[in-house]
């Protein structure tokens, strides 16, 4: 966050003072984004870039309040539901409230804005909203209506699913118990042909809730080609075709992912983390989310000896390769970003880069990623090196006991003689013993770092820890004896 605020007011950033109060003009802002090129808006800043802070009493009641507006087509019409996230800086808290760019235009209070570099304006021409809505259509082929498409072509059963992926997310999630068509309406997938003036579904919504049949219609070419090419590189070991809806098409390029892929061991702080999906969730995500849906190219995931390939027919933003430290992303497909960041297998733009580039030196030793974004194409390239190890990925382990984080060498520390688990969560400031024994202690057990003094059993209040060979050696490597 310190880095952003070193930065003035922009086309993509604003700040904007809100001690107790959301700001009157905020949707203005949040309309302005969305019909431009989405921004990020930052509450408890000046405009100057002063730090003045959000009371701390108020932080969670204006998240609510943000969430609950961007849902409100009084407020903001199309709504477009937002996920604010508070921090802390020097002490004063602050709220994020990150706005994509929209595919479609959206209206505050009845009006129409959008962005400049001097900050948020009224469109009232006709001829200027006519253009805008143009330049939407130019770039989101998604938001095509199919004046043939009707409910029966779609699934209910997606419907019920999606739900489920709500919850998950969220547990009060505010379309938890909207109907069918009001998910659809509310989620972008109906709108207005503006040259026939015909209201009726849109590609997104067939592509994300159709029968195959209808997704073969509205989308004759569309493919996702997985491949697994190690031994056979001319052809291919396994393959996996999908011609399905993108929640289902998701699931099972994930579950290709997994039967091909090993997942090493890896700690961040005290909790295990899976670096398999950190890095390949974003990988498929994007490439679901940013396909450009009336190419005849397929978008492919070939897994090689060495590295994994995407590639993926998309309209042109930028050209060449793509530095993670220097880029402003763009969703080419805004409402299916929109609604898989409801379903919680998206976070927002440009965040695919981001935790794939801080991941994938954890999962195959010191690789970089490289982004590619070409005429027709973005190709994602992923070095594997060393992450196509045998299941236990020792190498990875190894690697990550010989730079271990403060409290896993405090753990081992403490087990230089046996103790209870109550004194090993006193180390850490774990409160949770369930937690803290999955998600830490099991751990270190399972690479061999400590072992447990009843291991006939493991639940037994007398049940100590301590130390092995291994983890006494890994503790002597970060502080050897004088």
């Amino acid at each position: 966050m310190g880095q952003i605020l070193a930065n003035r007011e922009s086309l993509a950033l604003e700040y904007k003072e809100a001690a107790y109060a959301l700001p009157s003009n905020l949707f203005e802002t949040v309309c302005a984004f969305l019909n431009r090129d989405g921004g990020l808006i930052v509450l408890g800043v000046a405009d100057d870039g002063t730090v003045a802070g959000v009371n701390p009493d108020a932080v969670e009641r204006l998240k609510v309040e943000i969430a609950n507006l961007s849902n409100n087509p009084q407020k903001l019409d199309p709504p477009y539901l937002l996920f604010p996230h508070a921090e802390q800086l020097d002490g004063k808290w602050l709220i994020r409230i990150q706005v994509p760019c929209s595919s479609q235009v959206h209206r505050s209070g009845g009006e129409v804005f959008l962005r400049s570099e001097d900050g948020d304006y009224r469109v009232r021409d006709p001829y200027q909203i006519a253009g805008l809505v143009n330049r939407k259509l130019s770039f989101y082929t998604e938001q095509r209506v199919l004046p043939g498409l009707g409910m029966a072509d779609l699934r209910p059963d997606l419907f019920d699913r999606a739900r489920d992926l709500f919850r998950a997310q969220r547990k009060n999630h505010p379309w938890l118990n909207l109907s069918d068509e009001e998910i659809l309406r509310l989620g972008g997938f109906i709108r207005k042909d503006p040259l026939s003036a015909d209201v009726g579904f849109t590609l997104a919504a067939a592509l994300m809730f159709g029968s195959d049949a209808a997704i073969q219609q509205a989308a004759p070419a569309m493919v996702f080609d997985a491949l697994l090419r190690r031994d056979n590189v001319d052809r291919y070991d396994d393959r996996l075709m999908l011609y399905t809806n993108l929640i289902d098409t998701f699931d099972r390029l994930m579950g290709f992912v997994e039967k091909h892929l090993n997942d090493p061991f890896y700690l961040e702080g005290t909790e295990r983390v899976s670096l398999r999906d950190r890095i390949f969730r974003e990988l498929v995500s994007n490439l679901i989310a940013h396909r450009e849906y009336t190419s005849a190219a397929p978008a492919s995931l070939t897994i090689f000896s060495d590295k994994v390939v995407l590639k993926n027919p998309h309209v042109p933003h930028l050209r060449g390769r793509i530095d993670p430290a220097h880029f402003t992303p763009f969703p080419k497909n805004p409402t299916i970003c929109r609604f898989m960041l409801q379903l919680g297998r998206y976070e927002q733009a440009g965040s695919g880069v981001f935790n794939v580039t801080k991941y994938l030196p954890h999962y195959s030793r010191g690789a970089k990623p490289l982004f590619e974004e070409q005429a027709d194409i973005f190709i994602t390239t992923i070095p594997l090196e060393e992450a196509r190890q045998t299941p236990q990925a020792t190498p990875q382990v190894a690697g990550q006991v010989a730079a271990p984080s403060r409290h896993q060498v405090d753990i081992l520390r403490k087990c230089l003689q046996e103790s209870a688990l109550v004194d090993l969560m006193a180390v850490t400031g774990r409160t949770d013993r369930t937690k803290f024994r999955h998600q830490v202690l099991n751990t270190l057990i399972e690479v061999g770092l400590l072992e447990m003094t009843l291991p006939d059993k493991p639940r037994s209040s007398k049940q100590k820890y301590r130390l092995t060979a291994k983890g006494r050696a890994v503790l002597e490597s970060q502080h050897p004896r004088n």
